[in-house]
């Protein structure tokens, strides 16, 4: 399991919009709000994204973009963002290849049957590439609000904050 402090793995999945989004690319100006989790217009997932994208603003104004990634398809991460009106772009890991790198995958059992599936799980990643928070097997109900206290909190106890704050006495 990746932890605070670690590389995060990099990665190049495409967008709802079938276009390819490159974590390098992400990280160049922003850190990153990496959601994880298990499908597309289910109710937790859906309450989870709903909240996001309502405290979306609150995210970008801490310099923070939000991402999601589960094993759905484009076309299902565009179904589900145009039926919720959600504004956080949406990322198809249809192979489990970053689910995996992540170590977010877990066999759970679904009606006598084992299946791999994605367990939600959130990290904050640094415009330097390192993870700053990994939080695992989270409940969707809240997760955004205490996601944005821990940005913020990181934001201003980060080095770069406390360089700004002493340039501005």
């Amino acid at each position: 399991m990746l932890q605070a402090g670690d590389q995060a793995p990099e990665f190049s999945l495409p967008d709802a919009d079938m276009e390819r989004v490159e974590s390098a690319e992400l990280l160049r100006e922003r850190s990153l709000v990496l959601c994880f989790y298990p499908k597309d217009d289910t109710p937790g997932c859906t309450m989870e994204a709903l909240e996001f994208t309502d405290l979306q603003p609150e995210f970008e104004a801490c310099g923070a973009t939000i991402v999601g990634i589960s094993r759905d398809t484009c076309a299902s991460h565009g179904a589900f963002r145009d039926k919720y009106g959600l504004t956080m772009r949406l990322l198809a890991d249809t192979d489990g290849e970053v689910c995996q790198a992540y170590g977010v995958l877990r066999e759970k059992e679904k009606n006598g049957q084992r299946l791999l599936g994605i367990a939600r799980t959130t990290f904050v990643i640094g415009r330097d590439g390192i993870i700053q928070h990994a939080l695992y097997d989270v409940v969707p109900k809240g997760h955004a609000q205490r996601m944005l206290e821990l940005v913020q909190n990181t934001l201003s106890t980060s080095p770069a904050s406390t360089l700004m704050r002493q340039r501005s006495r």
